[in-house]
């Protein structure tokens, strides 16, 4: 599995070594208390890295540890996920990030090197990626991204507290890519202005 670096942020193979920092991260904004997805906190860590490392060794998912450069501290996950490179598809999902760390250039520059890699190295047609209907924060990051809404899959899932979760597919192709790309490029080089000014 490959470590994808950029400025801001590095998205490492995910380890059992990353799951006490990851255990605090999560609970930076108590992000398992959240009813619209799952984000397992500090008892939790150990099995859900275990349960990604798991589809990471039948092919269809490449869990990442994101971290933030700056503190060099885990503040997150996330995957490669649903691989079908058969098909020359992926999706990039089940992905959280510690609530100090969320609105930075840490998540833009995250997928921009997970898109890079999709695209460019892996030959992707398409990524997608999905969320709950009405997780309005990360179907605004998803849409901020580029990516077209393509549908919703209804009573697609049963949540941990037993709602049934609505999702929204989104996808980015390969034709979307370069603007994809240069909209990113754009943000990162705002977020690096301001941080001057």
């Amino acid at each position: 599995m490959p470590i994808l670096d950029g400025d801001y942020v590095r998205l490492e193979p995910l380890s059992l070594d990353h799951a006490d920092q990851l255990g605090v991260a999560s609970g930076d904004g108590n992000l398992s208390e959240l009813w619209y997805t799952w984000i397992p906190d500090a008892v939790g860590m150990v099995a859900e890295i275990n349960r990604r490392l798991g589809l990471y060794a039948t092919g269809t998912m490449m869990p990442f540890t994101v971290f933030d450069k700056a503190t060099e501290s885990a503040i997150g996950m996330t995957t490669f996920m649903n691989m079908r490179l058969e098909n020359l598809k992926v999706e990039i999902g089940s992905t959280w990030l510690a609530q100090s760390a969320q609105g930075t250039a840490i998540n833009p520059e995250a997928k921009l090197l997970m898109l890079s890699y999709a695209f460019d190295v892996l030959g992707c047609n398409a990524v997608e990626l999905r969320t709950h209907q009405k997780n309005a924060q990360s179907r605004a990051a998803i849409e901020k991204l580029g990516a077209q809404l393509d549908g919703m899959l209804r009573n697609d899932m049963i949540m941990p507290n037993g709602t049934l979760r609505n999702t929204a597919v989104y996808s980015i192709t390969k034709d979307e890519w370069p603007a994809v790309h240069d909209r990113l490029i754009a943000r990162l080089d705002d977020v690096e202005q301001s941080s001057e000014a």
